[in-house]
């Protein structure tokens, strides 16, 4: 060990001695100025100024006129995507992450290593790893346990590259379907989205990687649906449907991590929200972890944004809010803050304040360990498979249960669905995603957000397309790649009349293309107009249903896309519909399950598919005032409402009882039900509850989700289901924007979907109207219990 090493190695000994605050501590007193600000930002290694983007505003901002060594001279906070920018053999990739390690620890005074992130939004968006559904399509499931398992194994395959935090997951509540991010969110309820973000924050904290969740707050809910747009939202509209899951995944989930939104709202940009991010999020809450920017946000303020004259003033505003960290690269947290801070228009306690932060993160981490090893574990082991069998099977199990199947009319003198195990005649599969494998990926998918711009490079994973797993299982199959998501000919649309005409079944496949910047028709940046199908899908699939009917074939129409559409025109027309949200890798298996009846449908819409294109654009939850009426032309009711989803079997409820008429606003009820599978094959269906508040203080919406239970049943079983209602999860924000519990009269409806009530308890709420917090009861709890059990 040279002399400088093992002053190095001495320094570190004796300034991170193991455990406690105190070895944070030490190190903020000794370190200088520019070895804070270095902790308190990341860089891109492999960040691209030119071609394709994978952030917005990448080629402009990204670059860096420094070098390596430069860069590192103080140390460094944070280092972007190693594996997620480029296709990267996974041990290659651990190979340069150790070396960089080294280098960085070797640089800095006190040997400090980087913290090292990744996206992880469909499975971990690196080369040759599994593509696991996107998040639209966990809501379908409406199963948080399965959400659990794929977070831990994500977080496995993470911790064994030497990743330490992932960019996930999304906690924005839809808003209008037209924005390009639907597909990334969980759905249009705001429980919904807490419960699932929370079980996959739980499963990646639990595999030991920081949980980052996104985006904080009301991002999705852009005017007209365009990605960064500003929004429009009253601080009722925040509070009651935003901030609910953030609050769930910290509370419940034990996040690490917030990243602020790129919008601004009513005028003040998420980045420079001192309120938001500081005295709500901290001070309220009691968040004690990391906020880590946006890709380019603390930069944006002066960008894009103009509430900033240059860099240094960006760099002040977002670190005063309560932004710990910059990412994904260095561009106002190094000089420009420094000389700000050097010029006393900044506060070193600020500093300060980020860096405890960073470091007890670190420190958790093991970053701060005299004996922590920078080579990846992967290394040491000399393999790492980061597409193996289990996770495959689970991708398969996601996806299966994610399918929502529409409609199901009756062809022959039964439902189109299933299809017969051998079919007497020609199978024909069409459409423009029928030989497409890109069909199943999310715009966070590694080959369709990095793969993509790099043709030459082969996918990494295995990827059956419709038609591939149809010809796997029968023996007579017609394909044809009916044009593209956005551009079919005459010719071809010719070609699909001609095959389905001369079928005894034909699958259409239709949907959208992810991708990133307008490289797609759902994704990052890849907002719609309006909610018809991209392209000529429209007028393809009018053509192919004409030509099916007059040759009498059985027709199902596939949806695999980012979004819901609007099937008003189809819907009468196709024997059945299935609707899939970029289902992952065995995408096209799960399908072909679950259309021959190997798996029951159990799907339900985590968001409303449209009856039509345009008008408003709206999710269930909404005012009375929102919904159809007499005085506007325009209905805005859905074709098929949140929560819908059918199945071949059949579900009957019975013996329900609410466990008293009148409580009081501080005390519980219990709701239940019986649930029989009355049908003649094994089955799942998703009990959900429902409140209604008929007459609030402010307006309330006209029903919202509370709670839900995922029922499985072999046929002619049953399941007691019994739900605890606290008073809490009668909460608003009131007149005076208090959250409050207020008395009178409720309703809670026991449902199989949002437009389809079983039946109906009313429950009166006497005593005092109170005021609630971040403390509240923010779950309610069931309990599945199956009869004879």
């Amino acid at each position: 060990m040279t002399s400088g090493a093992a002053e190095k190695q001495a320094l570190r000994q004796d300034s991170v001695p193991a455990g406690g605050s105190d070895a944070v501590e030490r190190l903020i007193r000794e370190m200088t100025l520019e070895e804070k600000l270095a902790q308190l930002a990341g860089v891109w290694v492999n960040a691209s100024t030119d071609g394709d983007s994978v952030a917005p505003l990448q080629s402009e901002m990204a670059g860096d006129g420094r070098s390596w060594e430069e860069v590192i001279s103080h140390g460094l906070g944070q280092i972007t995507r190693m594996y997620g920018t480029v296709p990267v053999e996974p041990l290659e990739g651990a190979r340069r992450l150790a070396a960089a390690q080294e280098q960085i620890m070797a640089a800095s005074r006190f040997g400090i290593p980087a913290q090292v992130h990744e996206e992880c939004l469909a499975g971990l968006a690196a080369w040759k790893a599994t593509a696991f559904p996107v998040p639209l399509a966990w809501g379908a499931t409406f199963n948080p346990a399965l959400v659990r398992r794929m977070a831990g194994l994500i977080g496995d395959q993470m911790r064994q590259l030497g990743v330490h935090q992932g960019l996930a997951p999304v906690l924005d509540v839809v808003r209008d379907l037209r924005w390009g991010r639907v597909e990334e969110t969980i759905g249009e309820d705001p429980y919904l989205v807490g419960i699932l973000a929370s079980s996959y924050v739980e499963g990646l904290e639990g595999a030991g990687i920081v949980a980052t969740l996104k985006h904080f707050v009301g991002y999705s809910a852009s005017r007209a649906g365009r990605n960064h747009a500003p929004v429009s939202m009253g601080p009722r509209e925040l509070a009651d449907v935003m901030l609910p899951p953030f609050e769930l995944a910290i509370k419940h989930g034990g996040a690490r991590s917030v990243m602020h939104a790129y919008t601004d709202t009513d005028g003040l940009p998420a980045a420079a929200n001192r309120a938001l991010l500081t005295s709500l999020l901290r001070d309220e809450w009691g968040f004690a972890g990391t906020v880590v920017a946006d890709y380019f946000g603390v930069a944006f303020l002066n960008v894009t944004h103009g509430v900033a004259a240059d860099s240094g003033e960006a760099a002040a505003l977002a670190l005063t809010a309560g932004v710990d960290v910059e990412l994904p690269t260095v561009n106002c947290y190094g000089m420009p803050l420094q000389e700000r801070v050097r010029g006393g228009a900044v506060a070193e306690s600020l500093v300060d304040t980020a860096l405890r932060r960073v470091l007890t993160q670190k420190q958790e981490a093991g970053l701060l360990s005299p004996d922590f090893n920078p080579a990846p574990p992967a290394l040491a082991a000399g393999t790492i498979n980061l597409d193996p069998a289990v996770n495959r099977e689970l991708a398969r199990e996601i996806a299966a249960q994610s399918l929502v199947l529409l409609s199901n009319r009756t062809h022959d003198g039964g439902p189109a669905l299933p299809l017969p195990g051998t079919l007497s005649g020609l199978l024909g599969v069409v459409g423009p995603l029928a030989q497409d494998p890109f069909a199943m990926l999310g715009c966070y998918s590694f080959d369709a957000h990095v793969g993509a711009s790099h043709p030459d490079v082969p996918m990494g994973i295995r990827i059956p397309t419709v038609a591939d797993a149809a010809a796997s299982r029968f023996g007579s199959v017609r394909s044809a790649a009916t044009g593209t998501c956005e551009t079919i000919t005459e010719e071809q649309i010719e070609e699909a009349c001609t095959i389905a005409a001369g079928a005894d079944t034909c699958v259409i496949a239709v949907g959208d293309n992810a991708g990133l910047f307008g490289r797609g028709t759902s994704g990052e940046g890849n907002d719609a107009a309006d909610l018809r199908l991209p392209g000529d899908q429209h007028r393809m699939l009018d053509r192919v249903l004409a030509a099916a009917e007059a040759a009498g074939t059985r027709t199902v129409v596939v949806v695999l896309s980012g979004r819901p559409y609007a099937l008003g025109d189809f819907v009468d027309r196709a024997g059945a519909i299935i609707q899939g949200f970029f289902p992952g890798e065995e995408g096209g298996e799960a399908l072909w399950d679950a259309l021959t009846g190997v798996v029951n449908p159990s799907g339900k819409l985590p968001v409303s598919v449209p009856r039509t294109p345009g008008g408003q654009p709206g999710t269930y939850l909404r005012s009375r005032l929102a919904g159809p009426s007499g005085v506007s032309a325009l209905d805005p009711s859905p074709l098929f409402g949140f929560g819908h989803g059918l199945s071949y079997t059949r579900f009957g409820f019975s013996d329900h009882v609410a466990g008293a008429p009148a409580m009081s606003t501080a005390e519980a009820v219990t709701v239940s039900c019986t649930v029989t599978n009355t049908g003649p094959v094994d089955g799942a269906e998703v009990v959900q509850l429902y409140l209604e508040d008929p007459v609030g203080e402010v307006v309330r919406p006209v029903r919202e989700l509370i709670g839900f239970a995922r029922v499985e049943l072999a046929a002619r079983s049953s399941a007691r289901v019994e739900f605890t209602v606290h008073a809490d999860r009668t909460s608003f924000t009131g007149v005076d924007l208090k959250r409050v519990v207020t008395p009178g009269l409720v309703k809670l409806h026991v449902a199989t979907s949002s437009t389809q009530d079983v039946y109906t308890h009313e429950v009166i709420l006497h005593g005092e109207r109170r005021v609630v917090g971040f403390d509240r009861e923010m779950l309610t709890p069931v309990r599945i219990t199956p009869h004879g059990s």
